[in-house]
């Protein structure tokens, strides 16, 4: 299992972080460590799902996402 930390824009209230905590818990392969305004933390097995399908489904979920820190 890898660790991702993505900065998330759009983000302002706990609504937010209740979206794309559902946005991210519905993808196989990912396991949510934490999610606050401006940033989620991730756990997930690269073998099912890569960053850039994570980073994609926050931008469907109308957030935009960027790559902070990836954890091998």
């Amino acid at each position: 299992m890898d660790e991702l930390t993505l900065k998330i824009t759009g983000m302002s209230c706990g609504h937010c972080v209740g979206q794309v905590t559902k946005a991210l818990t519905r993808l196989d392969g990912v396991q949510v460590h934490s999610v606050k305004v401006g940033e989620a933390i991730v756990v997930y097995d690269p073998r099912e799902i890569v960053p850039t399908e994570i980073i994609l489904a926050m931008n469907e979920a109308g957030y935009e996402a960027q790559l902070v820190r990836r954890v091998a």
